[in-house]
């Protein structure tokens, strides 16, 4: 399938307010998906005969936020956080990428992690990957198993790859910068 078929198979199947957006000319096509229907939206995209996406390449956290208030004018969008999903099916040789946008914090609170659900019980791989976007960039994958730090340790404060961290000046006697 190609990507413009994919984007209508889903607009089909969850409408046009759960299938959000899509850029089909990008060097890697996405879709985005509201982020109250990204775990329906990845089973359905792994089961279903026409989809079949075996496979979850990778799954990353990006912030996009420019600390500077001089170049946030520049920016070009509002400062946000997007979940990536890299799916590739193997048996029908067709792939696809999938973003959830959420605000940078859960309700507009500064400190309060944004939540999507998991995908976890979809893809057994993105268990780490979701450890991993949460240890490093603070989004929070509700219903996982086990959502806890896999590789900074378990009392770093903070998250390491948002635009707005600090990094500590000494950790555990260490000093940093």
């Amino acid at each position: 399938m190609t990507a413009e078929e994919i984007l209508n198979l889903l607009v089909e199947q969850f409408g046009k307010e759960r299938i959000a957006g899509a850029n089909l000319e990008a060097i890697d096509p996405w879709v985005e998906v509201s982020p109250d229907a990204i775990a329906d939206v990845a089973r359905f995209l792994k089961t279903d005969e026409r989809t079949q996406f075996d496979h979850l390449n990778n799954l990353c956290g990006v912030d996009y936020c420019e600390p500077d208030e001089k170049k946030q004018k520049k920016f070009g969008h509002e400062p946000h956080i997007e979940v990536v999903y890299h799916l590739t099916s193997y048996n029908l040789k067709h792939k696809i990428t999938v973003k959830v946008v959420l605000a940078r914090w859960k309700d507009g609170q500064v400190g309060s992690l944004p939540e999507v659900p998991t995908v976890s019980g979809v893809w057994k791989i993105a268990d780490w990957h979701e450890r991993e976007a949460f240890d490093l960039v603070g989004i929070n994958f509700v219903g996982h198993p086990n959502l806890v730090r896999i590789l900074c340790a378990e009392d770093w404060v903070g998250h390491p790859l948002r635009k707005d961290y600090e990094f500590p000046l000494e950790y555990h006697g260490i000093r940093g910068k």
